[in-house]
């Protein structure tokens, strides 16, 4: 009996500092609710699931970046474009114009520099994609830089993994970054021949039982590819065979991805630099010798957007809501998860509400059911403040597209939800330039095409079951 009580005693009291945490921590207020909600009606399990996945740990900088690259060096250069973007008769075209708050914002709030002078293809789909990948990978002569949130053992798996091998063999420099979540399904021994072949390969906190711990719930969802820091890829394609020939409930997956070159390929080595350092414990791969001097002259203007756990400010996010504010006439968004969190929500209703002709393409079927319950929550809102959201039908689409009166776009790893905003290592390339706005237009009108626009009457009559499905799992969304 005294156990018992002395076990309950340190229970609740335990109960009662972790809520005081949770409330001194003034992150959101809705997501602070949820969690004392689970704590406080889920005994004992409330409390583990809050340990593994819930604490915040951005201001507490468990993922440090200070001293990998010369932070002194980036912080004069960002300060330096931001003081010319105060004075537009220095930019170098119209659409830096229309859009320097969110150009400067970006410099203050991640120093994501402004690369101007870039040549960038949009790769409508996996199959554009991985041919164009294979081919660069196959020409590789000093390094090759890969970095996925999945990397599936495959077909498309095995002849990169081929690939990678003989690059190896043949004196290449070959790092790999892989999710530990993200392949937690993928077989290990695809990794272990790669390791003997002489690639470096290094896991992003692996998930091993027992050692579970509050990182678990921050996840590197980066997709980067670096060929001889001459030529680089980034967007929303993980290495995985469902993109080509999809998966047997889902169909096949509909994707977007870039290929970089110019000055904004340096950009993402940095990127890979910085998780490369944090995955080996502190292994500094000096810039000077993966950095390569620019000799695209076109001008492409492209900010590398990179957030996660070790940033001050939730920059990805930001950069939506400048430009979502900011906009003018269309805001056309694909998102495979939506969940945002409320300034994102209500920058868009008060977008439409003031005329801008606003376009959400979501999934008609979803890999999550929480998170496809949890999406459909918003449409009512949605569809009353006058957004037109459409349901993907042909197949699933995991294209993570945000265009704005057709001259700012993004392309990237980070999906319109809070984890994405919060929780993952994401990377975004935010462009610039009316040609490559206007191609990924016209590829998200020709998936409308695929679609079904939603009518709100249509949906006021969908079943009771339905909307409480939808408040249960809109309730659950802010701790996934």
């Amino acid at each position: 009996m005294w156990l018992e009580r002395s076990i309950y005693v340190v229970y609740v009291l335990t109960v009662i500092l972790i809520i005081v945490g949770i409330v001194r921590e003034r992150r959101d207020p809705t997501k602070s609710l949820a969690w004392i909600a689970v704590i406080a009606l889920v005994p004992v399990a409330g409390v583990v699931v809050y340990v593994l996945f819930g604490r915040n740990w951005r201001k507490r900088k468990m993922f440090s970046r200070k001293g990998i690259l010369d932070e002194g060096y980036i912080e004069a250069l960002s300060q330096r474009q931001f003081s010319r973007l105060s004075r537009p008769a220095l930019t170098a075209t119209p659409e830096i114009d229309n859009n320097v708050e969110t150009i400067r914002l970006m410099l203050k709030n991640s120093r994501a520099l402004l690369a101007v002078h870039n040549r960038v293809e949009v790769l409508q789909n996996g199959k554009a994609t991985f041919a164009s990948l294979l081919d660069a990978l196959k020409g590789a002569k000093k390094s090759i830089h890969l970095e996925y949130y999945i990397f599936d053992n495959d077909r498309i798996g095995r002849r990169v993994a081929r690939i990678l091998m003989k690059k190896a063999a043949e004196g290449v420099e070959v790092r790999l970054i892989y999710d530990g979540v993200g392949t937690l399904w993928t077989e290990g021994g695809i990794f272990r021949r790669l390791r003997h072949a002489g690639v470096q390969v290094e896991c992003f906190m692996p998930v091993v039982f027992p050692w579970l711990t509050s990182r678990l719930n921050y996840r590197n969802h980066r997709k980067i590819a670096v060929i001889d820091g001459s030529v680089a890829y980034t967007g929303g394609i993980n290495i995985a065979d469902r993109y080509l020939v999809g998966l047997r409930k889902l169909g096949k997956w509909r994707d977007i991805h870039l290929r970089l070159e110019g000055e904004a390929v340096n950009l993402l080595q940095a990127v890979f630099i910085t998780d490369w350092y944090f995955v080996r414990r502190g292994e500094i791969l000096r810039a000077e010798n993966y950095f390569t001097e620019n000799t695209v002259s076109e001008i492409c203007p492209v900010q590398i957007a990179a957030s996660g756990p070790d940033s001050d400010w939730s920059a990805i996010m930001q950069a939506f809501f400048s430009a979502i504010t900011r906009a003018k006439k269309k805001i056309y968004i694909s998102t495979p998860y939506f969940t945002p969190d409320a300034a994102i929500l209500t920058a868009m209703k008060v977008a439409a509400l003031s005329g801008v002709d606003v376009r959400l393409l979501i999934p008609a079927r979803s890999d999550s059911h929480i998170v496809y319950w949890a999406t459909r929550s918003y449409v009512e809102e949605l569809l009353e403040a006058g957004i037109k959201v459409y349901l993907y039908r042909r197949g699933f689409n995991h294209s993570k597209l945000v265009i704005i009166d057709g001259e700012f776009c993004s392309v990237g790893s980070a999906n319109m939800d809070v984890r994405s905003f919060e929780d993952n290592f994401e990377v975004s390339a935010l462009i610039y330039d009316r040609k490559i706005a206007a191609e990924l237009e016209e590829s998200f009108v020709h998936d409308l095409g695929h679609s079904r626009l939603v009518t709100l009457a249509e949906w006021e009559t969908r079943s009771r079951w339905a909307a409480a499905r939808e408040a249960m799992a809109r309730l659950l969304s802010p701790l996934l």
